[in-house]
């Protein structure tokens, strides 16, 4: 589970960052991502949410997938930069393991610029 202050739960914020934000993809992962400017020095965070659509699979795979994915960006929290990330998952992620999605996610990131200086 991430935190709560971590969740990304507004339907705007999620099209905001899709249209607005830097994105970067392969075959497992899409991963948008956009610096927010809105809150102050005390405020900022990163917001991390997660599409995966029912191309990916039924349920089942659709949930699992996410709990994956949720798993390894709550390892990866302390390196992204304050902002918003929205992670979708492609067809070819239901089938991938663990290791497979964290590598095809964090070259997304580092695409991005969504690693911090000090993460690198």
């Amino acid at each position: 589970m991430l935190p709560a202050a971590n969740r990304l739960r507004t339907s705007g914020d999620f099209a905001r960052t899709v249209r607005h934000g830097r994105r970067s993809g392969n075959s497992l992962l899409v991963v948008y991502f956009l610096e927010d400017n809105e809150h102050s020095e005390a405020d900022l965070c990163t917001k991390v949410g997660f599409i995966v659509g029912k191309k990916v699979g039924n349920s089942v795979v659709r949930h699992t997938l996410s709990r994956k994915l949720r798993h390894l960006v709550r390892n990866m929290l302390a390196g992204i930069k304050p902002g918003i990330v929205v992670v979708r998952a492609n067809p070819d992620a239901a089938t991938a393991s663990s290791p497979e999605l964290h590598t095809a996610l964090t070259r997304a990131l580092s695409h991005t610029h969504a690693w911090s200086e000090e993460s690198r």
